[in-house]
């Protein structure tokens, strides 16, 4: 199935929810074998899909409000050995996604989308503006907004007393 892993992965982000991004994959991949035909050759397949699998997830909310649900920060990576690293490298590697973790979860959905779709999933700005049906001045407005936004978040919660939102 082509471009699986990185739909479940921006799946995830935008969910924030492990079991209903596979859901959501699984809709968009149905969606897209149904609207195939519509699929016009020689365009960018990968803009077209990550537009379905966009459109599904906002048309599976009530809002645009982010679900209360955070990822499982634990992963495997942790458990492997290695010789350079310590406990103090492991554990400030971790604080260090956390932080960026607990940063873009704080981001309006439109900023994060557009900032995983160029930062996480490498797309150039045309095919954000495919994916998400938007300008390339709104694609290149968002995403500065959406840095400064990051980098806002990350400073607030670096902060001791910082007020937290859930």
């Amino acid at each position: 199935m082509p471009l699986f892993e990185r739909l479940y992965n921006f799946a995830c982000w935008l969910t924030q929810d492990r079991s209903e991004a596979e859901d959501l994959v699984q809709e968009t991949y149905a969606k897209a074998l149904k609207g195939f035909p519509s699929f016009q050759p020689g365009t960018n397949f990968r803009a077209w899909i990550y537009r379905i699998l966009r459109n599904a997830f906002l048309n599976s909310r009530t809002g645009l409000k982010s679900a209360g649900a955070t990822l499982d920060l634990e992963n495997d990576d942790a458990a492997l050995p290695s010789v350079n690293e310590t406990p103090e490298s492991i554990l400030l590697r971790r604080s260090d996604w956390e932080l960026v973790q607990r940063a873009l979860e704080q981001l309006p959905i439109a900023y994060r989308e557009v900032l995983l779709l160029c930062e996480v999933e490498e797309m150039s700005y045309q095919e954000i503006a495919a994916a998400l049906g938007v300008p390339i001045g709104t694609v290149m407005s968002r995403l500065s907004r959406a840095r400064q936004a990051l980098r806002t978040a990350a400073h607030a919660v670096l902060q001791p007393g910082a007020t937290k939102k859930s």
